[in-house]
């Protein structure tokens, strides 16, 4: 069915006010920061206007090519774990009783209440030398004596699947709650092993499912600011990191606006890859 021209105020007023209210925050902000990224930085000052593509040339540079190489990476991996520990978790989660699944996801409702800054200082204090469990482990006779695990790279990989995982899970949630029960009992009557049955008929069926999730993790750890500078060391600094150092600490606000707007453009791009994904899987 498709929507018809608005007949009345009330039907106009449902249309425009989703106009306005795009325009406003989305629209005319992304304007004035696409203007800004051309502009010409005044060493010693601020930016003056103008049109030059020197920000732009930069992301050929070694410098841009590292830290979006290791943004992509980060994200990338952090995307990849949280989908193989979410979706034999999800499938299972669908398997039980009603009653305990609403318990499961009210527990990951309630962790998405944590802010970032919370994550990133919890897991701070868990990996650190003083207080973290490296004292548990020496009290197991299993370490010799505490070490700090933070930070580093594998501390910011726990934080940004900490942070991303239940966002897997419901994402996850809906089309696997609707997968039919009747093919994994057909699987398992034809001679099949639970092993076999996930592997060949659960992970296929949810073949878009998986792709479409995998993406909007990968776009939503991509812009993570505040984990890279809690848990990691500056060469784990993600691109989002290096947006405010240029623009706050290095008052290169040409610079800084362009590289905002490759990330929102990667971003668009890929929200838009699951919506296509997400309307070919409607289709079939």
């Amino acid at each position: 069915m498709r929507r018809g021209r608005p007949e009345s105020l009330t039907g106009w007023l449902s249309v425009s006010w989703p106009t306005l209210m795009l325009c406003v925050f989305f629209v005319v902000p992304f304007t004035i920061m696409a203007a800004i990224s051309f502009f010409h930085r005044v060493e010693g000052g601020f930016y003056e206007p103008g049109f030059e593509l020197a920000n732009y040339a930069r992301f050929f540079t070694f410098f841009f090519g590292r830290i979006l190489g290791f943004s992509l990476f980060v994200s990338g991996l952090a995307a990849v774990v949280c989908i193989t520990l979410g979706f034999p978790f999800t499938y299972m989660l669908t398997r039980l009783r009603r009653r305990r699944q609403v318990v499961w996801l009210v527990f990951l409702l309630s962790v998405l209440s944590l802010s970032e800054v919370i994550i990133g200082f919890s897991w701070s204090m868990l990996l650190s030398r003083t207080a973290g469990v490296s004292n548990l482990f020496v009290a197991l006779g299993l370490m010799d004596k505490p070490v700090s695990w933070s930070p580093g790279f594998a501390a910011l990989m726990l934080g940004l699947c900490y942070l991303a995982f239940p966002y897997t899970v419901l994402m996850l949630y809906p089309p696997m709650s609707r997968l039919d029960p009747q093919l994994p009992e057909a699987a398992r009557t034809l001679g099949a092993s639970p092993l076999r049955t996930f592997f060949t008929v659960i992970v296929p069926a949810q073949r878009g499912a998986i792709v479409a999730t995998l993406i909007m993790v990968f776009v939503f750890t991509l812009g993570a600011y505040l984990l890279p500078q809690l848990l990691g060391r500056p060469q784990h600094w993600t691109l989002s990191v290096m947006i405010t150092d240029q623009a706050i600490l290095q008052s290169n606000l040409p610079f800084a606006a362009a590289m905002a707007i490759f990330l929102m453009l990667v971003s668009l791009a890929l929200v838009g890859l699951t919506y296509v994904i997400g309307g070919e899987r409607d289709r079939s």
